[in-house]
């Protein structure tokens, strides 16, 4: 799938003339951790990674498990299974840009809370961003103006989570290509439901010690620009952007969505 959305990238977004133009960037080596967010695995990401790679970043994107290939049971993933391989791909590495969409936002909040001291900046792509004791279901059950709640199918005896195939395109990507759509509505899978209650253990000496940056999305339909607002002003955020977007900017606007991460990277 990488492979095919990539190929689209190139052909409907204009990307490669983006990479040409910035091949000859000076190598940085600042490595750019993504973690994509529910429903979604890294290949989501393929439009904005060559990007990054082409202004000098190095760029790991993680597949969580239960997601993309990766078979693990739901029954044996939990919001630390996430959290553990978030850390595991960024092992003894520091200074990390540490992305996350929509459901990782909760993720790479306990990664900073675990290993503040490798982290630089946590950067929110239309993300959850939870204080201490919250959780993705929490903050979304306030959220009146999103969409998945109509669309979202629960089956408690997989413990999991799936959006009704007619609401995809309008919970994630209603301003992607058509060609795009097409193959998010064919690669969205279940999810497991218990990392999504799992409340974060955040405090201020560590959490709250590193710079948190927030990607807003204007159009959004999964995570609310309103609930996006409520969320920063509860929290200390140094920087907010906002893309005239769905949920999906790493669909539909890549090149200004790896703009914004690039130059919070520098």
């Amino acid at each position: 799938m990488k492979t095919i959305i990539l190929t689209l990238a190139i052909a409907l977004l204009g990307i490669t003339t983006f990479a040409q133009t910035n091949k000859q960037s000076k190598k940085t080596h600042q490595t750019i951790v993504i973690v994509p967010g529910a429903w979604s695995d890294p290949s989501a990401w393929a439009f904005v990674e060559p990007l990054l790679k082409a202004k000098g970043f190095d760029v790991i994107t993680v597949n969580l498990p239960g997601h993309g290939k990766d078979s693990t049971s739901f029954a044996n993933i939990s919001l630390q299974s996430y959290v553990d391989a978030v850390k595991t791909a960024i092992g003894e590495k520091d200074n990390i840009i540490l992305v996350g969409h929509s459901m990782a936002g909760i993720i790479i909040s306990q990664v900073a809370e675990d290993m503040p001291g490798q982290i630089k900046k946590l950067v929110y792509v239309a993300a959850f961003l939870p204080k201490t004791g919250e959780s993705l279901l929490t903050l979304a059950q306030t959220d009146a103006d999103a969409h998945v709640g109509k669309y979202l199918q629960i089956n408690k005896e997989t413990g999991s989570a799936d959006i009704a195939k007619n609401g995809i395109i309008d919970a994630f990507a209603a301003d992607a290509p058509q060609p795009v759509q097409e193959i998010v509505v064919a690669s969205v899978k279940a999810e497991p439901l218990a990392p999504l209650a799992t409340p974060v253990n955040l405090t201020d000496a560590r959490f709250g010690s590193v710079v948190k940056i927030y990607i807003h999305t204007l159009n959004d339909h999964t995570v609310s620009y309103k609930l996006q607002q409520k969320m920063v002003a509860a929290t200390n955020v140094k920087k907010e952007y906002s893309l005239n977007s769905s949920h999906t900017p790493f669909l539909s606007m890549p090149d200004k969505l790896a703009e914004i991460i690039s130059k919070e990277a520098k």
